[in-house]
């Protein structure tokens, strides 16, 4: 309800036409006898109001009209009710409510009611509404964006009633300050010295009602301008700058952009104006920008960023290359002879000068003379004087700057016959060529490439007829034809082209597919290499042009029931198929198998064959096979460093993973990871995956916390993963969160528990994983800088040991049955007295049963000493040997061995909590 506002005359006009008024002697002793009351409320209530007239008079007059008044001005659109009734033979009482649905802060004021009568008005006595609840927000703290270290102010302003109204700040949810300070008291201004790294503010509103709590506003810290741009060396194409990158705060300064445009162009141009615009990784902070024109004015500018943003652009700097040489000659050059002296004359060159013109140069000569350059300066005509009137004469011209001079013009002969004068325009001409030879030549090449083609068609020809006319040669002994033949598995013949055609594929696909899609009767399948619930993996040979090729083929048991699912998965294939990374897994092609049962073709990816398989069973193959072999702390983080790489240039590409981990990691010849198994084909395993109601199936241990919440995935959940699959490589291919069910997994991470460093694992290293273990996904980091910060640790370690530097413990034969994991069986140990040392030990099977299958010894160990041989990696002997552990087994040799300093043994729960700074 709203009032509107009105002057004393329009009052009194309303007053006057909104009653009726009683003539004197029908309507008498009109008088209020219940006026509005005082009423306190709250925003959003309801709120009613009541008066009740009494008065006497003719029961032929109608009573008045009540009219409510705020703050004495009528309301003219309020909901108000009026009821009437006789309380005896000559007297009636009229009661007036004014209702108000949701009471808001407009609403508060006095109230009164009036009714006006032949003769005079009459007013109730007055009342009042007032509001009292929570504080309410009419400033709150917005999002900004600031420069590191700049000075700031934040506001928040809260109103009552009631009032006082006082303001607790808050800095990423940690309180600023007391309601005992002056800052507190409404209208609260907070300033704010500088910042240095990006922090989230907002305000709590106190009064005696509550507390109520304002949206956040995230201040988000960008470095400074860069400064002291310059041109340490220009040339006439180039110009190298340098730079100092402004001040970034907590987060350094790991890129920078540079633009530079033509000085013509208007200032504010946009980035199709710029002639080169290139970001540059830092440090250095320099840059060369190449390809210029000579003599030409240029406008630089410098922005750099850091993980939280770009900064201002430097101001535009107009810097200027150095002068070339013109880019033509002179031309128009004619000479005429008069008597003894020769006049010749030119036009300017025409194209670009490259500098400012200085002059130009005439060379000539004679027979009886050497050549002669004569500085014609600006001119365009020069006159020479010859000793000897009857002889040629040679000439050429050039134009200069101050670079040096441009081409000359071709040389031209001025012949002289006799005294009279002669003139001369253009050059000598050639000798004529004669075409009817030209006309012989191309008619034999013609004739010949023909011949050439035709040959290699009948060639070609005969070669597939002879394919079938091997099969039948006569057999001596009998004198009979004999068909040989040779039983082979076959394929449908029908063309990939015509596959497409018939699943109604859209002409800009089939065009995009050309280099996807593979014949099904190139490819040969082989063995089995592994299988999973979605489908399977074997060996293949994939017969090309000029060879054939190893590789890898996953048949996908995938039910495509739709055109518009195959579409999207050929629109998928032909987008990999474009990916080109040493660390991603490229796809080769694509193979549609046609099945008689079903609707539409199953999908089979081709992929490289990887000798050394996945990441993951190569770790704990590493660790628990019957071999192990040690695994320097530099090859797993150069793992790391390759996957990082990987997630890197998929990023590029606007490309989310959503499922890295250490099983989709594989390992080339060359020891070299590559990101697999996104996009197409995933690879599922019972273990790692967990199906929630009827959602389908997720790895809930790899996947960031908001995804688990939310199902929304990004490019930094994807760096979450990226952080579970270093531990898994820290590790050694361990199951992250051990001892924690799938089902269990969120309430777990949302408590604070994070994986806890391994024991062997560097604190750089840790620290790399826990960034990227950050509630905010803001605040974890980019593929790019954790790949520069891997290659920094990569750098910065020692070269691996030799071999006989390691220690390690021989392990005796034990007929004791292996464990799940490879370990002993717990029941079958010795006695607890002998792991002296130690403060307790606790056993829990921690892994389902049949979770890992070693694969032959022969096999595994093999495998692992040819990586390691290929990386000049120290491996152990060929006796089964692991490092140094505590052990309670007796050895035979009666020598007695040095006792090894142990290390308490640490829960294997793995876990570490997650402060809340």
């Amino acid at each position: 309800m709203r009032g509107l506002v009105w002057s004393p005359w329009t009052l009194a006009v309303l007053l006057c036409a909104w009653t009726r008024p009683a003539s004197a002697g029908s309507l008498t002793d009109l008088e209020f006898e219940r006026s509005p009351a005082t009423v306190i409320s709250s925003l959003g209530k309801p709120v009613r109001m009541h008066c009740t007239l009494k008065g006497s008079g003719g029961e032929e007059e109608d009573p008045p009209d009540v009219l409510w008044l705020r703050d004495d001005v009528p309301l003219q659109y309020a909901d108000t009710n009026q009821f009437q009734g006789h309380t005896g033979s000559n007297s009636w009482t009229i009661i007036s409510t004014l209702s108000i649905e949701k009471v808001q802060l407009p609403d508060m004021g006095s109230y009164r009611c009036a009714v006006q009568s032949a003769s005079h008005r009459i007013m109730s006595e007055e009342g009042s509404i007032q509001l009292e609840g929570l504080p309410h927000f009419s400033v709150e703290p917005q999002h900004m964006f600031v420069v590191a270290n700049v000075s700031m102010s934040l506001s928040c302003v809260a109103h009552g009633p009631p009032e006082p109204v006082r303001v607790i700040w808050l800095q990423d949810g940690s309180p600023l300050n007391s309601l005992a300070d002056p800052v507190a008291l409404s209208p609260s201004t907070l300033n704010l010295t500088g910042l240095n790294r990006t922090c989230t503010f907002s305000c709590e509103a106190h009064n005696r009602k509550g507390v109520a709590t304002s949206g956040s506003g995230t201040i988000t810290v960008l470095p400074s301008q860069p400064h002291n741009l310059r041109a340490v060396e220009i040339t006439r194409t180039s110009l190298r700058l340098s730079w100092q990158p402004g001040f970034g705060g907590d987060y350094p300064i790991v890129r920078c952009s540079v633009q530079a445009k033509h000085s013509g162009e208007l200032l504010a141009a946009g980035p199709d104006k710029m002639i080169h615009n290139q970001n540059v990784n830092i440090p250095p902070a320099a840059h060369l920008i190449g390809d210029l024109e000579p003599h030409s004015l240029y406008n630089v500018r410098v922005a750099c960023d850091s993980s939280q943003g770009p900064s201002d652009w430097s101001p535009w700097m107009e810097l200027r290359t150095k002068e070339g040489v013109p880019e033509n000659p002179p031309v128009n050059v004619t000479a005429a002879l008069n008597g003894t002296e020769v006049l010749m004359a030119w036009e300017g060159p025409p194209g670009k000068l490259n500098g400012d013109l200085q002059g130009y140069r005439v060379e000539y000569s004679t027979p009886a003379t050497q050549q002669v350059v004569v500085d014609a300066g600006l001119d365009t005509e020069l006159s020479i004087n010859l000793s000897v009137p009857l002889s040629n004469v040679s000439f050429r011209v050039c134009a200069y700057t101050g670079a040096g001079h441009g081409p000359w013009t071709p040389t031209q002969t001025l012949t002289l016959i006799a005294p009279e004068m002669e003139e001369f325009r253009g050059p000598s001409s050639p000798p004529a060529f004669s075409w009817h030879w030209w006309y012989v030549v191309m008619a034999i090449a013609g004739a010949v490439a023909i011949a050439v083609l035709m040959a290699v068609y009948v060639a070609k020809l005969r070669r597939k007829e002879t394919r079938f006319g091997e099969a039948f040669e006569p057999m001596m002994e009998s004198g009979e034809l004999v068909v040989r033949y040779r039983a082979r598995r076959t394929y449908s013949r029908r063309t990939t082209e015509a596959t497409l055609n018939s699943l109604g594929i859209s002409d800009e696909l089939k065009q995009k597919l050309q280099d996807v899609m593979v014949d099904r009767h190139k490819l040969t399948l082989g063995k089995t290499l592994g299988e999973g619930e979605f489908g399977s993996v074997m060996e293949g040979l994939l017969t090309q042009e000029e060879a054939a090729l190893k590789v890898a083929v996953k048949t996908m048991k995938i039910a495509i029931c739709t055109r518009s699912e195959m579409e999207d998965f050929l629109r998928e294939a032909a987008c990999m198929k474009e990916f080109d990374h040493p660390n991603v897994m490229r796809l080769l092609g694509v193979c549609l198998q046609t099945v008689e049962s079903e609707g539409y073709p199953s999908p089979v990816v081709i992929l490289p064959y990887m000798k050394h398989g996945d990441l993951h069973s190569y770790l704990l193959y590493s660790r628990l096979g019957d071999c192990p072999v040690y695994l320097p702390s530099q090859m797993l983080v150069k793992f790391m460093a390759d996957i990082a790489r990987g997630m890197e240039y998929l990023g590029s590409k606007n490309f989310i993973h959503r499922d890295l981990a250490a099983r989709n990691c594989m390992l080339n010849e060359n020891m070299n990871v590559c990101v697999a198994d996104f996009g197409l084909s995933k690879k599922i395993y019972n273990g790692d995956y967990y199906r929630q109601g009827r959602i389908s199936k997720m790895p809930v241990k790899w996947i960031a916390i908001e995804s688990l919440a939310d199902r929304v995935y990004t490019t930094k959940s994807d760096v979450w993963s990226f952080g579970v699959t270093m531990w898994e490589i820290a590790t050694r291919g361990q199951t992250p969160y051990p001892g924690v069910e799938n089902s269990e997994i969120y309430d777990y991470l949302r408590q604070g528990n994070r994986l806890k460093q391994p024991p062997d694992c560097l604190d750089s290293i840790y620290a790399l994983m826990f960034s990227c273990w950050l509630l905010s996904p803001k605040d974890r980091p980019s593929f790019e800088s954790l790949r520069c910060e891997l290659e920094k640790a990569l750098e910065d370690l020692p070269d691996p040991q030799d071999p006989d530097e390691i220690l390690y413990v021989n392990m005796d034969e034990s007929t004791m049955e292996l464990g799940a994991v490879g370990g002993r069986d717990p029941m079958a140990m010795p006695s607890p007295l002998c792991l002296k040392g130690l403060d307790s030990v606790t056993t829990v099977e921690v892994h389902h049963p049949n979770r890992y299958v070693l694969c032959p010894q022969h096999e595994t160990n093999r495998a692992l000493s040819e990586s390691l041989e290929s990386l000049d990696m120290p491996v152990s002997s060929s006796t089964a040997t692991l490092p140094l552990q505590p052990s309670c087994h007796s050895t035979p040799n009666p020598t007695p061995a040095p006792t090894p300093t142990v290390e308490p043994l640490e829960d294997r729960e793995g876990t570490r909590k997650v402060p809340w700074q």
